[in-house]
């Protein structure tokens, strides 16, 4: 049956897939974006990849009118309209505020006043801080936070007790959250809201928690989010990747139409109500991996990347996706092989001209002391 779907913040990177996804199975679509400029450019317009189907209604999430208006005969909502980014959420910590936490919060009290079907909020892996480790001996323990010293030591790994090595392994949803980022906490929020109130209101909510998302579409010239965004930039531009500590702290990409494909999923299922469900690929890669891999299929192989052997502030170390629960309550596998993935993003950003402006973005967070 044909459904009016809302997207917050659909003209997007993952949005707009989103919107292609759902318009392929028959549904209606309707997005609220405000195309804010660090995403879409200073004279922010219609993305031309916005499928000519979408109803677009340029507003700003935290304007009530605007919400109230675009819910006029919505039968379901996903909430992905955030600001998006680690680094840049350290120190603008009351636009991330703002838009994040308030701007679910005017949502939600409209969503009050018209309750809806289904409300599926995009959250975050960053809410976990470390994953799940393996210790030498005994039970899985959640990694802690790394000490000051031991990130000035260049220490980079997680240990025990007895400075033994802890070994990543996949984390699962029971994993306690270990809030390392103002984007992190806004994260949390965000999901913790909408299924608080989506359980007063008696709208069936769903918080999907995102792990590295990549693929066409995705902003280049937005240096605090998306790596591998981040790391196309700069080769295209001739220059190397900057990579945090020594490249080798791992992590889960999984491509943005898997990603579209799981939330279409969570449209209709009904186990996944009042859930938070991780999606990723159920794979890690090296980020220093991730950067090589990316300047081969970029044609660009003599660009390796550029080992910072420094810490920003609100990184982990490891975190990867057991996505056991996606495939028990959405009936989600991955499809998209991440060399193939890559080989995707390569196409589409051929013959690309992007500003760079990672170095920009390196020399605020070093003027702000967030990184050591």
């Amino acid at each position: 049956m044909s459904k009016l779907i809302l997207i917050t913040g659909g003209a997007g990177f993952i949005g707009s897939h989103l919107a292609d996804e759902l318009l392929g199975r028959g549904h209606r679509v309707r997005v609220l974006d405000a195309l804010v400029s660090q995403v879409h450019g200073e004279d922010a317009v219609r993305p031309a990849y916005l499928h000519p189907d979408v109803e677009l209604r340029v507003g700003d999430v935290l304007d009530p009118r605007a919400v109230d208006e675009a819910l006029v005969g919505v039968d379901a909502v996903y909430h992905l309209a955030a600001m998006v980014g680690v680094g840049q959420s350290m120190y603008r910590i009351s636009d991330y505020t703002a838009v994040n936490n308030e701007g679910t919060a005017v949502l939600l009290e409209a969503l009050s006043r018209r309750p809806v079907g289904r409300l599926v909020v995009a959250s975050s892996m960053s809410i976990y801080g470390e994953g799940l480790y393996r210790p030498p001996s005994g039970p899985l323990v959640p990694g802690r936070l790394r000490t000051l010293d031991r990130l000035k030591a260049r220490r980079w790994e997680l240990a025990d007790h007895d400075g033994r090595p802890l070994v990543p392994v996949a984390t699962p949803e029971s994993k306690p959250p270990e809030l390392a980022s103002v984007y992190a906490l806004s994260k949390f929020d965000q999901e913790r809201l909408c299924l608080i109130v989506g359980q007063a209101y008696g709208i069936p909510a769903v918080a999907l928690r995102f792990f590295n998302v990549y693929g066409p579409r995705q902003a280049l010239s937005n240096p605090y989010t998306g790596v591998l965004a981040i790391f196309a930039s700069r080769l295209l531009n001739g220059l190397p990747p900057p990579v945090f500590e020594d490249g080798l702290q791992r992590r889960d990409f999984v491509n943005v139409r898997d990603v579209a494909r799981a939330c279409a999923l969570a449209l209709e299922a009904p186990r996944a109500a009042g859930r938070v469900i991780n999606i990723g690929s159920g794979r890690h890669q090296t980020i220093r991996g991730v950067a090589e891999r990316l300047a081969s299929v970029l044609g660009r192989p003599h660009i390796g990347p550029e080992i910072t052997q420094r810490h920003r502030a609100g990184d982990i170390r490891h975190c990867f996706a057991d996505i056991s629960l996606a495939r028990e309550l959405l009936g989600f596998s991955p499809k998209v092989e991440f060399d193939a993935g890559l080989a995707d993003l390569a196409s589409w950003l051929e013959g690309r001209i992007t500003p760079d402006r990672a170095e920009e973005a390196g020399r605020e967070l070093a003027e702000r002391g967030l990184t050591v």
